[in-house]
């Protein structure tokens, strides 16, 4: 007896043009390179999505969201380059020591704003990155030690490759999207 089985469709891919580093490069260079096709990635998952969508739990009673990451990498821009590394006095975004989860528990206000503000942070940062050197330090506020860009980056590089592969997840969730 032949056993019948329907076809299962390949889930939707996605696709868009996106930058690879450059596999020859000097430190700084694939640093830069790394971080924003990260940055792209991220947003890449987060395309042709809703509001509604962008803002869906991915599986209860946890709080991840992709609008949730993307409020969290958004501060995670604001809190290393500018306020640790430069020191300039600005305001924490999505944070305080009352709710510090807020990034991810208070999905208020406009997704697209939340976007802009992403943008404009890390444009912000770029600038911080083409000013300084890579051993210009800057002051690990929990601790008072100093660290330098080339950490920095480091670190920044693998926040967004973790919240990617969470993002990753959450994107088929929502619709199926697998991909970039």
């Amino acid at each position: 007896m032949t056993e019948h089985t329907t076809p299962v469709a390949a889930p939707p891919r996605l696709t868009a043009p996106r930058t690879d580093p450059a596999p020859v490069a000097d430190e700084r260079r694939a640093l830069t390179e790394s971080l924003d096709y990260y940055r792209r990635t991220f947003e890449l998952k987060c395309a042709g999505l809703d509001p509604a969508q962008l803002s869906e739990r991915s599986v209860p009673p946890s709080t991840l969201t992709l609008h949730g990451l993307l409020r969290h990498l958004t501060g995670c821009e604001r809190w290393w380059f500018r306020i640790q590394f430069t020191g300039e006095d600005v305001p924490n975004l999505y944070y305080s020591d009352d709710d510090p989860e807020q990034d991810f528990t208070d999905l208020g206000g406009d997704v697209d704003e939340a976007f802009s503000l992403w943008h404009a942070e890390c444009a912000r940062s770029r600038e911080i990155v083409a000013a300084s050197s890579l051993e210009q330090t800057g002051t690990r506020r929990s601790t008072g030690e100093p660290f330098t860009l080339r950490w920095l980056m480091l670190r920044m590089i693998g926040e967004y490759a973790r919240h990617i592969g969470q993002a990753d997840l959450i994107r088929e969730r929502i619709d199926g999207a697998t991909g970039e």
